[in-house]
């Protein structure tokens, strides 16, 4: 037992390891947050590869395709807010699928422009959305002031964990 001054007098505390337990459970909620928008996520992954037969960030990229015909690695790239070399993977494992074209169209010949096939509609129709996932829609749908916070927090929780800032460019649906 540890001992407290009071205005009264002196008087018996909790024990030690009630306190400690008492200190770690706002780190045990937030924990217990994480988890829940883990699990979440992954579900829908989950979901999404066992209907549609892809991966959650090939279901986001062939989804960006099919709204923006012709457009090249560079710029899926940049709509998908990864690095272009992720791209390229995802590009070619579509390609290798059958359910996106290539062609090398314009002044530019060395410039590749990507269209969703027959196939890439059907994955498409029968895939669960949102296709970009549950966590960036959800994100969306905060205000800019939770935003904000949510950033500010998230970045002290990521110098805590000393994390690779290269990996936020990759996609939490890639397969």
């Amino acid at each position: 037992m540890v001992k407290r001054k009071t205005k009264s007098g002196t008087e018996l505390a909790a024990p030690a390891v009630q306190t400690a337990r008492q200190r770690a459970e706002p780190a045990v909620r937030a924990l217990r947050q994480f988890r829940l928008v883990f699990n979440a996520v992954k579900t829908h992954f989950q979901q999404v590869e066992k209907k549609a037969g892809v991966g959650g960030a090939q279901l986001w990229a062939l989804s960006i395709i099919h709204s923006s015909a012709g457009i090249g690695v560079n710029d899926l790239a940049r709509a998908m807010d990864v690095h272009q070399s992720t791209a390229s993977n995802l590009v070619r494992a579509l390609v290798e699928r059958e359910l996106i074209g290539t062609a090398k169209d314009g002044t530019d010949r060395r410039a590749v422009q990507l269209r969703i096939l027959p196939a890439g509609s059907r994955v498409l129709r029968r895939a669960p959305g949102p296709f970009a996932g549950v966590l960036p829609q959800a994100l969306a749908s905060l205000d800019a002031a939770t935003l904000a916070r949510l950033d500010e927090d998230l970045a002290k929780l990521i110098t805590a964990l000393g994390a690779d800032a290269r990996a936020a460019n990759i996609p939490l649906g890639q397969a």
